[in-house]
């Protein structure tokens, strides 16, 4: 592409602001400021494990965060990387972020804007060690007016909305280049890092997930966990053309959110972090406000399709802060024959052919 017709994040975010008058500067601004935390946590990502040689490399590890999970190093950098950035700007009446177990607010004395940005800001960091790609995600919900009107701070209730009320969703990758994904509501954009001037370069106008695929995402260690419609798509998945789909598939799991989104962004697919009864307590492994509604605004902008399983994800109403719930996103038509499984009766299983019954391959 000749350098004349090359579009930066900003000039992308201008030409969006002329096409919708409503769209505000200053949400244009949040989103370059989620931009700038972005390219930090990427610089400091790409460093690894020569930041611990360098003796450059601040930030606890071994912390428990709210989730009931180790904080790695990076984890607390990526964190800290989101906070500086945002909360000086004056776009924001508050935030919220994974690592957090309450919203943090905006220092007093500091100009508070009309937005919420929630975040998960180093996703896939148990990944670091083996040099696989990571990401951050991020939201931008509007503060209630009653927020915005009497400047007070933020309370996790303010959080709760769903995923249809999300202005913008995007996320970054750090893998062989730095890309940032982005949707404001018209459609779905990828822009790559251009390191030789510090600026996202947009390079995937137009992001798609193909309607069809003949690939899946899932951690079948956890099989035995799976709930009947599950494990049926699953085993029809495993069957090939031999079975009822009458096509082969391949299997993926790449145990980061933002990795296995960027693939079925690209090439299509479909991913599954289903419901299950490993835990009865948790309904579901993933982040409903910072990781499912984000992603599944990004998946529904491009064509795709992003559901519990039983009901689109973005309509769930939230009900706490960080709250778990399960995803499948991916390809419009696998989705909705996953959905349509879970509505249907569990077909009897055959003892001539238990394939394609309700029980797994997986199972002994």
């Amino acid at each position: 592409m000749p350098f004349s017709r090359r579009v930066s994040l900003t000039q992308y975010l201008i030409e969006q602001r002329r096409r919708f008058p409503g769209a505000s500067g200053d949400f244009n601004a949040l989103i370059h400021d989620a931009a700038i935390a972005c390219k930090a946590i990427g610089r400091t990502v790409a460093f690894g494990a020569l930041r611990d040689l360098l003796g450059d490399h601040p930030g606890a590890q071994g912390a428990v965060n709210v989730q009931g999970e180790v904080q790695k190093k990076l984890d607390v950098l990526s964190n800290d990387c989101f906070m500086q950035v945002a909360q000086w700007s004056g776009h924001l009446a508050g935030m919220a972020s994974e690592e957090l177990e309450l919203p943090a607010q905006i220092p007093a004395g500091q100009p508070r804007g009309k937005y919420l940005l929630v975040f998960d800001p180093l996703d896939g960091s148990s990944n670091i060690d083996v040099n696989v790609s990571v990401g951050s995600i991020f939201s931008i919900l509007r503060a209630p007016a009653e927020v915005v009107a009497s400047g007070r701070e933020v309370t996790a209730e303010d959080f709760l909305q769903p995923g249809t009320a999300q202005l913008a969703a995007g996320y970054a990758i750090y893998g062989p280049t730095t890309m940032l994904v982005l949707t404001v509501g018209d459609g779905v954009a990828g822009f790559t890092l251009d390191p030789t001037l510090g600026e996202f370069m947009l390079t995937h106008p137009r992001l798609q997930v193909p309607a069809q695929t003949q690939e899946f995402a899932i951690n079948a260690s956890n099989s035995r966990f799976w709930e009947p419609p599950v494990r049926r798509y699953v085993d029809e998945c495993l069957a090939g053309r031999t079975g009822p789909r009458g096509k082969d598939f391949n299997m993926r799991w790449i145990a980061s959110l933002v990795a296995e989104a960027h693939r079925i962004l690209m090439r299509g697919g479909v991913f599954l972090y289903p419901r299950d009864s490993k835990d009865p307590a948790k309904p579901g492994r993933l982040r409903l406000l910072y990781e499912a509604n984000p992603i599944g605004m990004i998946m529904e902008q491009a064509g795709g399709r992003a559901s519990t399983g039983r009901d689109p994800m973005l309509a769930v109403q939230p009900s706490g802060l960080h709250q778990r719930i399960g995803l499948i996103f991916g390809s419009r038509e696998e989705v909705e024959r996953i959905e349509r499984y879970h509505h249907e009766p569990a077909p009897l299983v055959s003892d001539d052919n238990p394939l394609f019954g309700t029980r797994s391959l997986f199972r002994h």
